[in-house]
């Protein structure tokens, strides 16, 4: 079967509103529009997959479930919007204790944590997808660093951390092979390169 090609897209900040370690599920509220991205990403037979730093775990703040829960709202939510999907979902849960880490259980360093890859090694093992032919939206440096760690297309979007990162006020500079406002304008460049 031939490798296809996927759109690995972070979740905070750029499919739902920046807000910090979500405590309560109803606080994880979609950008606009991205609903109806997905569903356009869907639409076109790309494989939509979910990479994501998550540490609100590893720093004691709530349980793993709570990721999951938040996850499955995700879901829910691009679904009733736009009858939208993700493919697959990934993230990384562990914080090592230098970083701040204090559940013993997942207070470790992880290849899947960006900017390493293992996330999206992973995730190309299981799916067959062509890393080479990817994309990854994010809304941070760490996003484009594993973009091209990975060999993949790196979209930074202005929404979440963005436009912070852009200015040099968040993590450090770096060349995004695109830059969008919002994810609803980085798919329409996707969709314009496949």
């Amino acid at each position: 079967m031939p490798l296809k090609p996927c759109v690995f897209l972070d979740r905070d900040g750029v499919l739902n509103q920046e807000a910090g370690y979500i405590h309560n599920l109803e606080d994880l509220v979609l950008i606009d529009g991205v609903a109806q991205a997905v569903r356009s990403l869907n639409d076109h037979n790309l494989f939509c997959c979910l990479v994501s730093n998550q540490a609100g775990a590893a720093r004691g703040y709530y349980a793993l479930e709570h990721i999951e829960a938040l996850h499955q709202r995700l879901q829910y939510l691009l679904q009733s919007e736009a009858g939208a999907y993700l493919n697959a979902m990934y993230y990384c849960p562990s914080l090592s204790q230098p970083e701040g880490g204090i559940n013993p259980s997942l207070n470790y360093w992880s290849t899947w944590r960006k900017p390493n890859t293992g996330m999206l090694v992973a995730a190309a093992w299981q799916h067959d997808l062509d890393l080479k032919r990817s994309f990854m939206v994010g809304d941070k440096a760490t996003d484009i660093d594993l973009a091209n760690n990975a060999g993949c297309k790196g979209i930074l979007v202005k929404s979440g951390f963005g436009t912070k990162v852009l200015a040099g006020d968040y993590q450090h500079p770096v060349q995004p092979d695109y830059t969008a406002d919002h994810l609803p304008k980085a798919v329409e460049w996707i969709l314009s390169q496949i």
